[in-house]
């Protein structure tokens, strides 16, 4: 097996969550900040390295990763100029790593350890021929997630985030989780050419699939099982249903 390094992206504003002074990430769930359940599940994956990609109001959020992660580093992307350029402050981290990247944003509470580790497995199962993978889910309500373009034939082919995206693949119900295992050297080549030339005049991390193909290497989309644990949290609407969800997983894994 590969050696793994985990890239959390936490420096968003979450400006409709109502709360300009709480960075999104450090909104509660069940007593622990989003934040918190993220990296309780990447700790159980036992990466060589962890990376918490901070921003807005960086203070609190790198004070909480001290206290309790204290084996996390936390690097500032200063400008939130889109999720591409939010992976590629970590360069200078990882420059001399050689393994894979799970890169994981960080205001999903839901996610599971065992679902992390399946895919990473799955990629690095046919890493000789894969240069990365995306996992991807299917949901009956795709709003404001990118989409999983396939070929004809179901092959991968690219992600097209919602406001770049025509009304035909606006009608996809393959979403983009947000969670990406790459091969470093092949991630940090490929985030030098992403360009913002798109709705949002962003540096996107999706673009990288295009890239990656475009230089002849694989990169594949894995259906995840469970759509509920990639739910990002947007709003107090989406929070107080993520919780919801939180206390029936529990109830579920006692029985």
């Amino acid at each position: 097996m590969s050696e793994l390094a985990c890239i959390i992206l936490a420096a968003g504003k979450g400006k409709r969550m109502n709360n300009p002074d709480l960075p999104k990430v450090m909104a509660s769930l069940a007593g622990k900040p989003l934040l918190g359940h993220v990296l309780a599940q990447v700790t159980l994956l036992h990466p060589a390295k962890t990376i918490v990609i901070v921003g807005h109001h960086k203070e609190d959020v790198i004070s909480y990763v001290k206290e309790e992660f204290p084996w996390a580093d936390c690097i500032e992307q200063a400008e939130q100029l889109g999720t591409g350029h939010a992976v590629k402050m970590a360069e200078p981290v990882l420059e001399s790593f050689f393994g894979d990247v799970l890169i994981i944003t960080g205001d999903t509470p839901l996610l599971q350890a065992e679902t992390l580790n399946s895919f990473v497995e799955e990629h690095q199962r046919y890493r000789g021929m894969l240069s990365g993978c995306v996992l991807s889910a299917i949901t009956s309500n795709p709003k404001g997630y990118g989409r999983i373009v396939r070929s004809p034939v179901g092959e991968f082919m690219k992600i097209v985030e919602e406001k770049d995206a025509t009304e035909e693949e606006k009608l996809i119900t393959e979403i983009n989780t947000g969670i990406f295992v790459v091969k470093a050297v092949t991630l940090f080549a490929v985030l030098k050419e992403i360009s913002n030339s798109n709705a949002q005049g962003e540096y996107y991390l999706t673009d990288i699939v295009e890239l990656i193909r475009r230089k002849g290497m694989s990169i594949s989309a894995v259906k995840a099982q469970n759509f509920t644990e990639f739910q990002g949290i947007n709003t107090p609407e989406e929070l107080a249903r993520a919780e919801e969800h939180y206390y029936i997983q529990r109830l579920n894994t006692i029985v």
